[in-house]
């Protein structure tokens, strides 16, 4: 069998409040815009790795009350986006902390539409280049 490749990766998250979400990456997070669609929009993380919103009424799927999903946003400088998401009014839902069991740096706050989010640093060097 041959081996199929995969380009990059984009992840989906459905909006009640498009307007909300739309402010949060684009003015919160200052992701770049990658694609415009109207009603579903594509911001780039990093190369490679997107995330696109969409408003509920025109997308495939529909918003949950409840979401299941973590997004976790890995980075060199969690000290400096916690205090970065602080300045801008982000609630946060934990201090930056350093799991016992994982070996990483972490905060985590909840986004738009109930998301969940974490800002992540790997602290293994070898596991930190795996992400870069």
């Amino acid at each position: 069998m041959r081996k199929l490749k995969l380009n990059s990766q984009i992840t989906f998250l459905y909006y009640k409040d498009f307007t909300e979400a739309k402010d949060f990456f684009g003015n919160i997070l200052n992701l770049e815009i990658i694609d415009d669609q109207g009603d579903a929009l594509i911001y780039r993380i990093a190369k490679g790795a997107f995330i696109g919103i969409v408003d509920e009424k025109k997308g495939h799927c529909k918003a949950q009350d409840i979401s299941a999903v973590l997004i976790t946003l890995v980075t060199d400088n969690v000290k400096d986006w916690y205090e970065y998401l602080l300045s801008r009014g982000v609630k946060m839902e934990t201090p930056i902390q350093k799991p016992e069991n994982f070996p990483v740096e972490c905060f985590f706050f909840k986004g738009p539409g109930g998301y969940e989010f974490e800002v992540q640093k790997f602290l293994v060097p070898e596991i930190s280049e795996k992400f870069k």
